[in-house]
């Protein structure tokens, strides 16, 4: 009785988003009121952009070349802007979800490797995300890592299951926590010292300092550019929004180009702020942080407590929504490949795994977060180079294909991508 509630009521609660996008389609709501329904998937998929890897990853280009790769953030930010709006497109579009169009024109043996490097970088992205939330949780309360873990795990399956209540319920979340990352690093750059003169020119002025930032550079790209992001867009995307005709079709890519915008430059703004603390805080005397459990420890001394309980608060934040996110993703990526789904205790359970596995052995957890990224960047060119192909073609698109300008530009920046990632293997 208590499933048949359950499911009733997130038909309900989905059903009332659903009248609210069609009111806003009927011109019954307009101006910024009319943007508000259809926000939500790129929200949900910006936490992606700002999980645990990046905090590793951003901290070491802070750390050691202080704003010299704010440069190279920014890029990361604009080409995931480029592949989240298309992943978008696509769901709305076609309504069917990057897996499920790759199973459907793709021969089976590619379709088979796919998912199962898929379903390895789900587990590799779920080990960064919910091991750097466990960190935040062993800092900030004083206990062991593996009880940290278990903490986590509860929190992430108790998010998920809001879902139960229709998926506004989980975006919201979602939202907040992804607020509560912002408002943090926000915090942060109040107590921190920034010269944003010198961090502005930066920005804006591509350079390579030496071989090693080059690499970091390419880690920055991996943290960034997720490939369970890009499968979970299109997924998010694809059944959401009412039947709608042509013209209205072009509204609804119109809202959504917009959401991602907005989304993602958020996240992109909490990415140059991380480094612009990490700069701040230990370039000058402590280049050589390159731990999240070292610079939480460096922190205390050097800015007080408040900016280190402030820099672990968004730690924990970013690993449980993006370890939630993350499970929805290797969820969509089963279903869509093999037409399977799993319990999500279960995948809960499985994708925890790795990450015991990590602590039980001694390794070093920072560590574990960086090899994660180089799992990744060999998952990275599949969904990329996927989309980039069904974005363009006629039959799967029809006039909603992206033109050849775009196109050029995307293949552009996925070659980019995936060369700055290979270098990334060749470090390995």
């Amino acid at each position: 009785m208590d499933a048949k509630y359950n499911v009733s009521a997130a038909d309900r609660a989905n059903e009332m988003a659903m009248r609210e996008m069609r009111a806003v389609l009927d011109g019954k709501r307009r101006g910024m009121a009319a943007l508000l329904p259809f926000a939500g998937p790129a929200i949900v998929v910006s936490v992606a952009y700002m999980d645990p890897g990046n905090f590793a990853t951003n901290i070491q280009a802070g750390a050691r070349y202080g704003y010299g790769l704010l440069w190279v953030v920014l890029a990361a930010n604009l080409i995931a802007m480029l592949f989240q709006g298309l992943s978008a497109r696509l769901g709305i579009v076609t309504g069917r979800n990057l897996a499920e169009l790759c199973r459907e024109n793709f021969p089976k043996p590619l379709v088979g490797l796919m998912w199962i490097v898929s379903e390895i970088a789900a587990m590799a992205t779920d080990l960064a995300e919910f091991l750097g939330g466990a960190i935040g949780i062993a800092l900030i309360f004083g206990l062991p890592l593996w009880a940290g873990m278990l903490v986590t795990g509860v929190m992430t399956y108790a998010l998920l299951l809001l879902e139960g209540g229709g998926f506004r319920r989980l975006e919201l979340a979602i939202g907040a926590l992804v607020g509560i990352v912002g408002l943090s690093y926000l915090l942060e750059l109040f107590i921190v010292p920034v010269d944003w003169l010198h961090a502005g020119r930066q920005l804006l002025a591509p350079q390579w300092q030496d071989s090693q930032a080059l690499l970091l550079a390419a880690g920055i790209i991996g943290a960034t550019v997720m490939p369970h992001a890009l499968f979970l867009h299109s997924g998010l995307t694809q059944r959401r929004f009412p039947s709608v005709s042509p013209h209205e079709r072009k509204r609804v890519l119109r809202y959504s180009s917009i959401e991602v915008s907005v989304a993602l430059g958020i996240a992109g703004l909490i990415n140059v702020s991380m480094v612009l603390m990490a700069s701040g805080a230990f370039h000058a005397g402590h280049r050589d942080v390159a731990e999240i459990q070292a610079a939480y420890h460096s922190l205390t001394p050097l800015l007080g407590s408040a900016a280190a309980t402030l820099f672990l608060v968004s730690l924990i934040a970013s690993g449980l929504s993006s370890s939630v996110v993350g499970t929805m993703a290797g969820q969509l990526v089963m279903q869509g490949f093999v037409g399977m789904q799993i319990p999500l205790w279960f995948r809960r359970l499985v994708t925890m795994l790795p990450s015991f596995v990590v602590v039980y052995l001694g390794m070093n957890a920072t560590q574990a977060l960086v090899l994660s990224q180089v799992v990744l960047s060999i998952a990275l060119p599949f969904p990329m180079l996927a989309l980039v192909w069904f974005v363009r073609d006629k039959k799967i698109m029809g006039n909603d294909r992206s033109g050849a300008w775009m196109w050029l530009t995307t293949i552009a920046c996925a070659a980019f991508v995936i060369a700055l990632n290979v270098m990334l293997l060749l470090r390995f």
